[in-house]
């Protein structure tokens, strides 16, 4: 039987375990990315480890996400990052060298190669052909110390794409219409690979918009062939000795098979809040725009920028509308200006903000009380642009461009073609925005510099036997790490201090829930389906571990949160029956009893007490009295070998230490 192109580079990457769907394995890592939201507790991590200097073939640091800087916090850790990128081998990208997906592929993706960052769209680098996956801080810090990277063997899924696109509809077209197809749970446990000719005819950064949002689908990856297209840009990156051929085998095998027209796709939009919520744009013409965001690490490509730019020229936006365009990379920002377009966004009156991520965290350019945002991101969540009742859409750079010239949800199609915009000859290279590590004769003596944000690793312990907790919250299905640990500029300054950042924890859900969580001294969540989804942010573990979270109880769990809470020593459970979700109410009382067994077994039994007192009752100690028997629900722990014993010695850093995971 033929290999999809991911099966042939996980088999040249494999170290641990046997290529069998939903088995756990391990794969060299070749390359690892940070971004400074995740990268302050990652490097915390990986100094925890002792190891010297990184054993990858190249490590980057990213800043991107947090570059505001209204206070000493954010410059603070941007210096301890910079320290220990020179003192440890890792490449650092100083703040406004641009997004670290847009980067990394313009400057350092390689086909064929292994790439895991602590930003759950590291995908991106899958329209190069890499096998590029999202992680937690935990799993990227070992990795840089030369540890194995573990993952469930996912399924393989094809999308063939077959035609063309037509003027004014774009990639984002086609990542919207698969996750209209899939829905954002479609893609959990798998690899998405595109091919056909349809795919053949799309560019590097057309097909990074497409593999960057693969992560909404909550699948492990998505991946493009390795083809002449790919060749071409790394030519014109002054890196085509980077280039290798990558295809799947004519008799490659795919658990499911799915086809898009791109002759056929029309424009369309995600609306609130949640990115497979599709609609055609002409179902949603006249309603009125207040904001448009055009950048991300999803649409900010010089390709993108210049068909704005072609479609604001000569034009003024619309009045009542404010457009903000951040350019992914400053190789993107710098070539817009020597072309003359950077002086057409300008002139139609664009605000130009700097090369990152910026508003898509919720980091500056808020909209409105209630206002009406259509962004060219990649994420929609409630909350999730600063501003609690925003209504933010999700739409292509086209679309976008024609909204805020009218004012009003606009057909792109409707409007003079924009074109296609080829690859140039030869992109304008400078790496000035790059610093390399100190030589390894200098490193040692080398000081890493700390802010006094930053705060210790909180502590983990080993898997109690048994865990007496209230059941300290109750949520629904397609819970966010926003929602868990929201990002934006109040938030994220205290990402490397874990007590601040807990304080945020659920606020969008329940703004009552630290303050009961730490009160009540442990607790335990209770989840719908696919909890966890979004962001790779580690926080959104860390915070709940230090409110004294033991457990959560879901339907269904996201891949990289459920990982996340693994490596911080709290047990994810499942239910065995779904309907059981309705048997338990916040404030229960709950019971899980030889723990140690159940993980064994891969199943346990969890009691559940109604409280006969809501404060003040010691469940642990006297059961009889504090509660009363309401029922019994059995879970189940889908949990590999080597999670168990994550697990039992209190999370990963400990169980790295342990067994010297990490040499």
């Amino acid at each position: 039987m033929g290999q999809t192109i991911a099966e042939k580079i996980i088999a040249a990457h494999l170290v641990d375990g046997e290529m069998i769907t939903g088995h756990e394995i391990g794969l060299r890592i070749d390359q690892t990315l940070t971004q400074d939201a995740t990268g302050t507790m990652a490097y915390l991590e990986f100094e925890a480890m002792g190891v010297p200097r990184v054993r990858t073939e190249r490590s980057l640091a990213y800043i991107d996400h947090n570059t505001l800087q209204s206070g000493f916090e954010n410059a603070d850790d941007h210096r301890y990052i910079q320290s220990v990128c020179a003192k440890h081998g890792i490449y650092f990208s100083r703040p406004g060298n641009g997004i670290c997906h847009q980067v990394h592929y313009e400057r350092f993706g390689v086909p064929g190669k292994t790439l895991i960052g602590s930003d759950s769209h590291t995908p991106t680098g899958g329209g190069l052909g890499m096998l590029a996956i999202g992680a937690g801080g935990m799993d990227v810090a070992v990795a840089m110390g030369g540890g194995a990277y573990y993952i469930p063997m996912p399924r393989m899924i094809f999308v063939e794409l077959t035609g063309a696109l037509r003027d004014n509809v774009s990639a984002k077209d086609i990542i919207l219409k698969v996750l209209e197809m899939l829905s954002v749970k479609g893609g959990v446990g798998a690899i998405v690979e595109y091919g056909g000719e349809g795919a053949r005819g799309l560019t590097v950064p057309e097909r990074c918009t497409i593999t960057n949002m693969g992560a909404e689908l909550g699948a492990t990856t998505s991946i493009f062939p390795s083809d002449e297209a790919t060749r071409s840009f790394l030519a014109a990156e002054g890196r085509e000795g980077d280039w290798v051929p990558l295809e799947s085998d004519p008799d490659a095998e795919y658990a499911e098979r799915y086809t898009i027209n791109l002759s056929e796709l029309e424009p369309l939009a995600a609306c609130p809040h949640s990115p497979d919520n599709v609609r055609p744009v002409r179902d949603l013409a006249d309603i009125k725009v207040d904001q448009v965001c055009i950048g991300s690490c999803t649409n900010s490509s010089l390709s993108d920028m210049v068909k704005v730019a072609r479609m604001l020229k000569g034009k003024r936006i619309a009045d009542g509308v404010s457009l903000s365009i951040s350019p992914g990379s400053r190789q993107v920002f710098s070539m817009l200006a020597e072309s003359g377009a950077l002086t057409d966004l300008i002139d139609a009156g664009a605000r130009i903000l700097e090369c990152t991520c910026g508003p898509c965290i919720g980091m500056g350019f808020s909209p409105k009380a209630g206002g009406l945002s259509l962004r060219t991101f990649n994420r929609n969540f409630l909350g999730r642009s600063g501003t609690k009742d925003g209504q933010v859409y999700l739409v292509s750079p086209e679309a976008a461009a024609a909204s805020a010239l009218t004012g009003y949800f606009t057909d792109p199609t409707t409007l003079p073609a924009a074109g296609h915009v080829d690859i140039p000859e030869k992109f304008r290279i400078n790496d000035s925005g790059v610093i390399p590590p100190l030589p390894a004769s200098e490193a040692a003596a080398a000081p890493v510099l700390r802010g006094p944000n930053i705060k210790p690793f909180p502590e983990t312990r080993p898997l109690a036997k048994d865990i007496y907790a209230e059941a300290i919250l109750k949520v629904g299905d397609n819970i966010t790490t926003d929602h868990i640990m929201p990002a934006g500029a109040k938030v994220l300054p205290y990402r490397s201090n874990i007590p601040k950042i807990s304080e945020f924890c659920f606020e969008v859900v329940d703004p009552t829930f630290a303050n009961r969580a730490k009160e009540a001294g442990a607790g335990i969540i209770i989840g719908g389906q696919n909890y966890g989804q979004g962001s790779s942010r580690e926080h959104a573990a860390l915070a709940p571990l230090y409110l004294g979270i033991k457990a959560v109880v879901a339907k269904s769990f996201a891949r990289i949160h459920a990982a996340n809470l693994v490596n911080a020593g709290i047990l994810p459970l499942t239910f065995e029956d779904p309907a059981d979700y309705d048997k338990i109410c916040q404030g229960d009382m709950l019971a899980l009893r030889n723990v140690h067994g159940g993980l064994a077994d891969g199943r346990i039994v969890m009691t559940v007490m109604q409280p006969i007192e809501t404060t003040g009752s010691d469940f642990a100690g006297s059961v009889e009295t504090s509660a009363v028997f309401k029922c019994e629900v059995p879970l189940v722990m889908q949990l590999a070998g080597r999670q168990k014993d994550i697990l039992l010695a209190g999370g990963l850093l400990k169980y790295a230490a342990m067994t010297g995971a990490n040499r």
